[in-house]
């Protein structure tokens, strides 16, 4: 098979595009485009869903542009949205998952436009559609699942599918099948993914909004007492206390900047309070790895660190000191979900991998 495979990932202030050659089984990027949306153009927009159309009027500007003369998109894959829990894999995309994504996702965010933009532009094309690891992804086991309260149960919400492209890309590295790999992956960006990976599935993880260490701009997994007053303090509205937890958390809260290249030239040049910050990033990192590590009895065979942290010096140091004995560590910077999701397309129109149908039957056992 030979073509063109499109594929689209919509962020809150973003929209990512890409053309990637498909050829036997090798896939290239052609091109890959973030597409800024300015808060301006979105205000005008009541709900993400209502702006599927302005989406994709650009996404077409892309293509129109983009596309090599005589070529054809052969698939096209969008971000999975805020599904309910999934097994890992691709999702064909129908016109029900289209309506669930747009008008009754488990959770509002701008990835729930990936589905609905990738299946306009596929049936333009008479090609299908796919979504590929969704945060929804959860494979694990009953025990996993235990919190200690009955009524507020453990469940998965990860950054699966930069996470599994990354085990993909570990596995050719270290000559082995995916579906052998033990290891422990740390996805680090705006928002943090500590996943134990075991025979190639997230048997667990830290659930990346609540108890995640902290990041740039989320709080993680704070006491739950303080919290729990602070809720019924009256000092605080609901919305407040969202954004102390997720987009002025972590990060931010302490030092009042999120900009981790400006905070990385500030910890290499000695400032205490930023270095202070750091280093309990790198403690409750550790503490996090060393934990999903523990979820496998040790027997790993590496630690994958990966998303746009992966490039911070500063960091990546201080990790590495840290957990070195845990085992061999591998860094893969960035987070590289346009070319995960292409090469996950690439693997079922070659019949690597099956994929499923919407809705998914899925009895959540891991």
């Amino acid at each position: 098979m030979q073509g063109i495979i499109f594929t689209v990932n919509p962020g809150s202030t973003s929209t990512k595009c890409a053309l990637s050659s498909f050829l036997g089984n090798r896939i290239e990027t052609i091109i890959e485009k973030t597409i800024e949306h300015h808060e301006k153009e979105l205000r005008q927009f009541s709900n993400i869903c209502d702006q599927v159309d302005y989406r994709e009027k650009l996404v077409w500007d892309f293509i129109a542009k983009y596309l090599p003369k005589n070529e054809d998109i052969i698939a096209c894959a969008g971000r999975g949205g805020m599904l309910t829990p999934v097994p890992s894999g691709a999702i064909k995309v129908n016109e029900k998952l289209v309506e669930f994504s747009l008008y009754n996702p488990v959770y509002q965010h701008a990835s729930n436009l990936g589905a609905p933009l990738a299946y306009r532009i596929a049936r333009h094309y008479k090609v299908s559609a796919f979504i590929v690891d969704p945060v929804s992804v959860d494979e694990f086991s009953p025990i996993a699942r235990i919190s200690g309260c009955p009524d507020f149960p453990r469940f998965s919400f990860v950054h699966a599918l930069n996470i599994r492209a990354m085990v993909h890309k570990f596995a050719e590295e270290v000559k082995k099948d995916f579906s052998t790999i033990n290891c422990v992956v740390a996805h680090l960006g705006g928002g943090f993914s500590i996943a134990a990976i075991n025979h190639g599935k997230i048997v667990d993880n830290d659930n990346r909004m609540e108890s995640a260490p902290f990041t740039p701009e989320r709080a993680g997994g704070v006491p739950p007492i303080p919290l729990l007053e602070a809720c019924f303090s009256g000092k605080y509205t609901r919305e407040e206390l969202l954004s102390k937890l997720y987009g002025e958390g972590g990060v931010y809260a302490y030092l009042g900047s999120k900009n981790m290249l400006e905070l990385e030239k500030k910890a290499i040049q000695g400032d205490k309070k930023v270095q202070e910050i750091y280093l309990a990033m790198i403690y409750q990192i550790g503490k996090e790895i060393a934990a999903m590590a523990s979820v496998l009895n040790f027997n790993i065979d590496g630690i994958i660190i990966t998303g746009g942290l992966a490039k911070d010096s500063f960091l990546i140091s201080g990790l590495k000191k840290k957990i070195q004995k845990l085992g061999d560590i591998y860094i893969y910077p960035g987070s590289n979900e346009n070319e995960a999701l292409a090469e996950t397309v690439a693997r079922v129109l070659t019949g690597k991998e099956a994929y499923q149908d919407w809705p998914v039957k899925y009895n959540q056992v891991g």
